[in-house]
């Protein structure tokens, strides 16, 4: 059943394809928790679905630089990156690199010059709207555009909640993952007032979902009153193979694609593309 599942997910042969949808989807992955799993969520999600048909397009906006790592794309100093597209207006295309071994898919780095964008970014004119004009002008068209968002409400997640149409949110089946989700959907209603009218919080994925403890059964409980349809039927397990995976610079769908968490991501990502052609392009 493993190994079914591994050629499933690897699909060497290109016959499986997740449907591509009429227009490019641009997704933000954003919780201004830390440790929910955004990251992790950002490249799963993405090698998922460019192993299977889609051309995708990752912009990592977190100066960490983890969605960088868990692709094994450069972004040490001086590697170009999405803080010169923000600060000094280089294209895109000229910073995106082709992800090894991934068909496809295309990364923005970050460096830790990102790290400065947010207090730079102050005095610059159209602040908000820098990220969505640089993926606006690149030249070629992708089916999915996933950013990775920093964990804080500050002017790169604005950035980013401006250049989407669609916000997915990671929720970490723990109980402070709640309390920080209220003032999230704030902050996305006041983007969507003031700068963003179309963007629409369209997937909620349940991650890090402990099935032996009670907790996690009652937070998912909540989330899917809350939130109804919205949440993906997929929920993502605790999964070590999916922790260890990054520290290998790949994402658990080339490390394990037969573990528990490759399987799980899969069937999120096939979720997401069903929506998105079930209901015209978004979720």
């Amino acid at each position: 059943m493993e190994a079914l599942r591994a050629v499933q997910i690897l699909n060497p042969s290109g016959e499986i394809t997740m449907p591509r949808p009429d227009h490019p989807r641009v997704l933000c992955v954003a919780n201004q928790k830390g440790g929910v799993g955004k990251t992790t969520t950002t490249v799963n999600l993405a090698v998922a679905l460019a192993l299977h048909g889609n051309r995708v397009l990752v912009v990592d906006l977190d100066p960490q630089g983890n969605a960088s790592t868990g692709l094994n794309v450069p972004h040490h100093a001086g590697v170009p990156d999405v803080y010169d597209c923000l600060i000094d207006n280089v294209p895109l295309s000229e910073v995106a690199q082709a992800v090894e071994g991934i068909p496809n898919l295309w990364c923005v780095p970050a460096t830790i010059d990102l790290a400065g964008a947010e207090i730079e970014l102050v005095s610059v004119v159209a602040r908000e709207s820098r990220l969505a004009r640089a993926i606006a002008a690149h030249p070629e068209k992708f089916d999915y555009v996933f950013i990775d968002c920093p964990p804080s409400l500050g002017l790169l997640t604005v950035n980013a909640l401006c250049a989407a149409q669609e916000v997915l949110i990671p929720i970490q089946c723990e109980y402070y993952a709640l309390e920080g989700l209220n003032q999230l959907i704030n902050n996305i209603n006041l983007v969507r007032q003031h700068l963003n009218p179309t963007l629409d919080v369209s997937t909620i994925l349940l991650t890090m979902y402990d099935r032996r403890t009670r907790l996690a059964d009652a937070v998912e409980q909540d989330v899917r009153n809350h939130f109804g349809s919205k949440v993906l039927n997929a929920v993502i397990p605790r999964n070590v193979r999916v922790s260890e995976a990054p520290s290998y610079g790949q994402s658990v769908m080339t490390y394990d694609p037969g573990s528990r968490g490759a399987t799980s991501y899969f069937e999120a990502a096939l979720e997401i593309a069903m929506r998105g052609v079930n209901t015209g392009g978004t979720a």
